[in-house]
């Protein structure tokens, strides 16, 4: 039988060099065969929480040095991986799950180790981006002039009502497939968010906890979905990644037509009472119309 592990040693890992190495994002059995290897060969690892890698690491029977590396601490961290790499150590970067530096610390060490001119090596693996879009399928993306259909990667969306909505009506038109990355506890808050200002009737894929025993992927429409959410509190659990068809062309034009109604109401009243009678007109959200009435009386 052949070694698999030695597949992974065909090519050189030098020294005074950062590998940034991604884990599984859930399965323990998603770790790749170079990650392995590279994870026994470096000097120490950092790490977004050294707890919880310091358990990974042992169920693949690797013990390491580890350096605590997370968003509170990222120039110090920093500045001390520097320093091993000066001495010539080979240091591996990991977060809590998945792919480093995509919704996770890891771009300002990143920075950091290149400015002061050492190698960064990706070790490539689980990234629950890449796992959602992977069940997507068709539908998701639509053409616009002479671009490809592609995806856009958001992320956590701001937190806060008014920055959330801000940051959905400016994608409102966008139409490449969006991806964004929820927690539990304001799953449904979102998805309502994306149902109102994007439109109720865009396809959603809700993809939760993804590579776990509890795996749940659902296909269907924004207002499907949050109904589907709101049926049963366990589909409320776990980490998830939402796909968000893109604008299409109708929706583009009725945005566009949208956009001139509210910047003409803006001239005669003010922002509430604009949006207000633009939704009376259209028969759009008016907390979408509000949103937008606003993002337009500031560019003026």
């Amino acid at each position: 039988m052949v070694d698999l592990l030695s597949l992974a040693q065909h090519q050189t890992y030098p020294a005074s060099a950062l590998y940034v190495v991604a884990t599984p994002i859930g399965n323990a059995a998603d770790i790749t065969l170079r990650a392995l290897h590279v994870l026994t060969q470096v000097d120490r690892v950092a790490a977004e929480d050294t707890r919880n890698s310091a358990q990974l690491l042992a169920r693949y029977g690797i013990a390491k040095p580890l350096l605590a590396a997370h968003q509170h601490n990222e120039h110090e961290a920093a500045a001390r991986i520097v320093t091993h790499l000066q001495a010539g150590e080979r240091i591996a970067y990991i977060s809590d799950a998945g792919t480093p530096g995509i919704s996770d610390p890891g771009a300002k060490i990143v920075d950091a180790v290149r400015a002061a001119g050492f190698a960064t090596i990706p070790i490539p693996g689980c990234n629950a981006l890449a796992a959602a879009l992977s069940v997507a399928g068709e539908g998701f993306s639509h053409e616009v002039a002479n671009t490809q259909g592609g995806f856009t990667f958001i992320g956590f969306l701001p937190t806060k009502f008014k920055q959330r909505a801000v940051q959905l009506q400016a994608l409102a038109l966008h139409p490449h497939a969006m991806v964004f990355y929820e927690a539990p506890h304001r799953v449904l808050e979102t998805v309502s968010a994306l149902s109102t200002i994007l439109g109720s009737q865009r396809q959603l894929l809700i993809a939760r906890e993804l590579t776990k025993l509890h795996e749940n992927v659902h296909c269907a429409t924004l207002a499907e979905g949050l109904i589907w959410l709101q049926a049963d509190p366990n589909r409320q659990r776990g980490e998830f990644v939402l796909v968000v068809e893109g604008a299409n062309p109708a929706q583009q034009s009725s945005a566009s037509q949208h956009d001139e109604l509210l910047q003409l109401l803006l001239t005669h009243m003010p922002v509430s009472a604009a949006a207000r009678l633009a939704a009376a007109l259209t028969h759009t959200s008016r907390a979408a119309l509000y949103t937008r009435a606003l993002d337009l009386q500031e560019k003026n």
